[in-house]
């Protein structure tokens, strides 16, 4: 779009004469108004007045661009004046205004008058572009002049584009010196933080650095083929797998997403230094050897939050449309008829369950596909299929008939189980291949490995689901038992490992465990009360942050009581990142004062029988929350307390 796009001569006022700033604002509305960019004159004059409210638009020089985004601007539009004798317009340097550009942008769009500011005062701060206005005879020259110069401008931007493409070509001048990529299991706040910590930290050391982010929406700041050329090294800071394979021949150094945001120094430095491994060539993504990712018990935990990443939506989903026909369902509400007394309640069953009954074949599919790549996916869903339906030997020895009866589900536990077996088998499958003829490289991927891998996968469940099966069984035995001071102390655990690393590893686990006793119907209102005592755990951390800042303002910079109003709704969403920034910058004081207020809240929500049969929404759920007024409470005191336990152990600041 170009800037007369915007502006019609019928907006153009050339040599008009004004007495004082108002009168110049009316006739510029009222050019606005001619060229239909504006429905209402009163209500844009009224936003003119309210932006000019806060500081003067004038630019110096004798320029002034007035403007404003309201509801009563129809389009995106311009309109100009020259005032020969000039008006007094609060300039920063003093100087009457005879050159004045108003924008209208209409309210609710995109930042059309932003653009537009940016480009015109690009433009505006050449002395000759200006005065060529100010000499303009009439309204069609004042356009013309503006097409040159934005054309003169285009065709200089666009030069030093190529040259900038030319350098690069010639030299790694203006290339990233180091990638990154970020991703957690959710991807709402961790994958964000590391990559602002990574880039922020580079600049202080003069170096430049371009993060990827695989959040919830995907990848964005994507790393080109060129920056990898370029580059010396790749940082990947994740909780989940990260496809390694484009990044052959180059350092690649794999630690936590948490790392990222707490260490970023020291991450940079270890490519700075060369003490990263080497990517060998297009060698699967998984196994790399890196300098923290050597060790078995980081693999798995790898493993185990690409499933869960990937498991998370389908929970979500699928548990709060489950909530939702609990919310509509009329005279079935809390009974046997559960969902089913109303159409309308059936309708959001329906899709709930099956949504949330994909919960553990999608779980097991992708640890599987973590470890082995895309050919482990099959046999770890139809692994984690099996696991859910509890399917054994028993069963096949009543053929026939086929007693479903003696299928006892592995729950959780099996599924986890199943992606890892289908993973590593269909590893071990992939090399058994290696040794077969050249001529049949080309059936591996789409005959050998799928079908051997579920085969070999399948019949390992067949005689591990009964093992599983009673095991589950006993935890469910073991869950059910559990009243009184028993359910308040698992509503503490859950609740409190909520606090211990605000989206980490343990709070995952926290959260995981209690979704899966919220998916075992058996269960009850048993695992929807863990449910919502985890939830109400994973709430206190913002809300108990947002808390201490407000009311306890010695104690934080004005910094942070700005950032801690935004985690009143990051708390009542249930997004427990929100306490990151925080924490990072004084663990001491703050995690345990986080775990304290979180373990008291899950033990109370438990106490007072709350349960939620959504698996998160925070606040936003709270039609479907059993007990909701003694559930908020719950939340309430938990964070209260942890506010006033961290206010005052904290020490006033200077």
């Amino acid at each position: 779009m170009k800037i007369t796009d915007l502006l019609k001569p019928e907006g153009i006022k050339i040599g008009a004469s004004a007495k004082s700033q108002m009168e110049a604002i009316d006739q510029l509305v009222a050019l606005q108004d001619a060229s239909d960019n504006i429905n209402d004159a009163a209500a844009y004059k009224e936003g003119i007045l309210a932006r000019e409210a806060e500081f003067s638009t004038a630019v110096g020089d004798g320029i002034a661009i007035p403007h404003a985004k309201v509801a009563a601007v129809k389009r995106p539009g311009l309109a100009a004046m020259t005032v020969p004798g000039g008006v007094e317009w609060n300039a920063p340097d003093d100087q009457p205004a005879d050159l004045m550009f108003m924008i209208a942008a209409p309210e609710g769009e995109a930042n059309t008058h932003l653009e537009m500011l940016a480009k015109l005062s690009a433009l505006l701060m050449h002395s000759d572009f200006a005065n060529a206005l100010r000499r303009a005879y009439d309204a069609d020259e004042f356009l013309q002049i503006i097409d040159e110069a934005e054309a003169a401008r285009d065709l200089e931007t666009a030069q030093k584009q190529v040259a900038e493409v030319e350098a690069r070509a010639a030299s790694d001048d203006g290339w990233p010196k180091i990638l990154a990529i970020t991703a957690c299991p959710t991807g709402i706040a961790h994958t964000y933080m590391a990559a602002e910590n990574l880039e922020q930290k580079a600049a202080e050391m003069g170096i430049k650095l371009k993060a990827e982010t695989q959040g919830s929406a995907g990848a964005k700041n994507v790393l080109t083929a060129e920056e990898i050329a370029h580059c010396e090294g790749i940082i990947i800071a994740a909780d989940k797998n990260v496809d390694r394979a484009r990044f052959a021949g180059k350092q690649v150094y794999s630690t936590s997403v948490s790392a990222g945001i707490n260490d970023p120094e020291r991450l940079i430095n270890i490519i700075l230094n060369h003490e990263a491994i080497v990517q060998e060539g297009t060698a699967p993504t998984t196994g790399v050897a890196t300098s923290e990712g050597e060790t078995i018990g980081s693999q798995i935990y790898t493993h185990l939050m690409n499933g869960v990443s990937h498991m998370l939506p389908f929970v979500i989903g699928g548990g709060i449309l489950t909530a939702l026909a609990f919310l509509v369902d009329g005279a079935g509400m809390g009974t046997s008829a559960y969902g089913s007394s109303t159409a309308l309640a059936a309708f959001f069953k329906k899709i709930g369950e099956e949504g949330f009954g994909m919960m553990l074949p999608i779980l097991a599919g992708y640890i599987a596909m973590s470890i082995a790549d895309r050919p482990g996916l099959a046999p770890g869903v139809v692994g984690g299929l099996m696991a859910k339906s509890g399917i054994n030997l028993a069963f096949l020895a009543t053929a026939p008939n086929f007693d479903s009866s003696v299928c006892v589900s592995g729950g959780f536990l099996a599924a986890l189980a199943a992606g890892f077996i289908g993973g590593y088998l269909t590893l071990y499958i992939e090399k058994l291949c290696d040794h077969l003829p050249d001529a049949l490289e080309g059936i591996k991927p789409i005959l050998l490995y799928p079908v051997l891998g579920v085969l070999a996968t399948g019949g390992a469940m067949y005689v591990l689901n009964p093992a599983f099966g009673a095991v589950n069984t006993a935890m469910n035995s073991w869950l059910g038992s559990m009243q009184g001071a028993n359910i308040v102390l698992l509503g503490a655990i859950v609740a409190g490992m909520q606090s211990t690393d605000f989206g980490g590893p343990i709070n995952k686990a926290s959260y995981v465990f209690s979704t899966g006793l919220l998916a075992d119907a058996a269960l009850g209102s048993q695992g929807q009360m863990v449910m919502a005592a985890c939830m109400a755990g994973g709430m206190v951390p913002p809300i108990l942050i947002a808390l201490s800042t407000t009311h306890f303002k010695n104690r934080w910079s004005k910094a942070d009581r700005d950032a801690g109003l935004v985690n009143y709704l990051m708390g009542l969403s249930f997004i427990s990142e929100g306490a990151i920034p925080f924490a990072a910058s004084d663990p001491g004081h703050v995690i345990p004062s986080c775990i304290v207020g979180s373990a008291i809240a899950g033990a109370l929500s438990a106490f007072f029988g709350c349960y939620s049969p959504a698996p998160h929404g925070g606040a936003w759920v709270i039609a479907v929350i059993g007990n909701p007024v003694l559930w908020l409470a719950s939340i309430l005191i938990g964070s209260a307390v942890g506010a006033v336990i961290l206010s005052l152990w904290k020490k006033p600041i200077e």
